[in-house]
């Protein structure tokens, strides 16, 4: 798969992610967050198992025992990350929320070179830039006074990040993308499962006024979002990946304003022209200067 290939599968991930926003945030009508998390990730995971079971008995190999505790590591930052944000929506704003959970796009290339020394193209930097500027303004241009919601959600941004890159870290080599998808959303589903018995009370009545969220949620946002980011990821960077991936914003604008009749403010246009520009630079750039290197 080229590099394009792979990029346009994380633009597609991301307008998925972004038309999941509203049901992600009425489903905490009916629901906790410990529950909704806990049912979506248990659908994908549901909806994934014929496909990892297939993808298995197609493998020239078995899968290591250092790849499958991988795969689990994945899992607990995409647990990490899903549940803070989900707490956070219910405490804070939505704009807060929209935009502090976008910082995995700056803080991304920062972790990817901290713990991996991955050195991205020069191009990521100020493209990372641009994209949470785009997001910000999205968002408004302002934030509220900081409350715990917004460090949840400051927080969820660290996870999802650290996500992005063990991605992109186990996908590669492994190329077992669907076995991977399969149990980071079965080690979510668990841990958010335990989290819901433990501090919820989820009824039947409340579950079935939810289900339509719910399966959403499991089915498109989780399972086939979070399985071509994973797929994507195995023919571009982390930092590449992530400013890809951030145009999950810029989609939640834009059907908002088709589905729901929202309008975009001249400061949110502005904000999606940043993220788009974001998104052709790392893509763009390094290819003209390879072709220039090359004459």
């Amino acid at each position: 798969m080229s590099r394009l290939s792979a990029n346009l599968l994380l633009l597609l991930a991301g307008a998925v992610w972004g038309m999941g926003f509203v049901a992600q945030s009425t489903a905490m009508d009916a629901v906790g967050p410990w529950t909704y998390t806990a049912a979506k990730f248990a659908v994908a995971a549901i909806a994934l198992v014929p496909f990892a079971i297939l993808e298995a008995r197609r493998a020239t190999a078995p899968l290591p025992s250092s790849a499958r505790t991988g795969f689990v590591l994945v899992g607990l930052m995409l647990f990490a990350g899903a549940i803070l944000q989900q707490i956070g929506i219910v405490t804070t704003s939505v704009t807060n929320a929209g935009f502090l959970t976008g910082l995995y796009v700056v803080f991304t290339p920062i972790l990817a070179f901290v713990l991996l020394r991955a050195r991205p193209h020069w191009v990521v930097w100020p493209s990372a830039l641009a994209a949470f500027a785009g997001i910000v303004l999205l968002g408004g241009g302002g934030v509220a006074a900081p409350g715990l919601g917004d460090w949840l959600m400051v927080a969820c941004a660290v996870f999802f990040a650290l996500q992005i890159i063990a991605v992109g870290f186990f996908a590669g080599p492994t190329g077992r993308p669907l076995t991977l998808s399969f149990t980071q959303f079965a080690v979510a589903a668990v841990l958010a499962g335990v989290g819901m018995l433990v501090l919820e009370a989820p009824t039947l009545a409340a579950l079935t006024a939810a289900w339509p969220e719910i399966l959403y949620g499991g089915l498109f946002s989780t399972a086939l979002a979070f399985t071509l980011q994973t797929i994507g990821q195995r023919h571009t960077t982390a930092a590449q990946a992530a400013i890809f991936l951030s145009s999950e914003a810029l989609f939640a604008a834009l059907f908002a304003a088709l589905l729901l009749g929202e309008r975009i403010a001249a400061i949110g246009i502005l904000g999606c022209i940043l993220i788009f520009g974001a998104m052709l630079a790392v893509e763009i750039v390094p290819l003209r200067v390879a072709r220039t290197a090359k004459v």
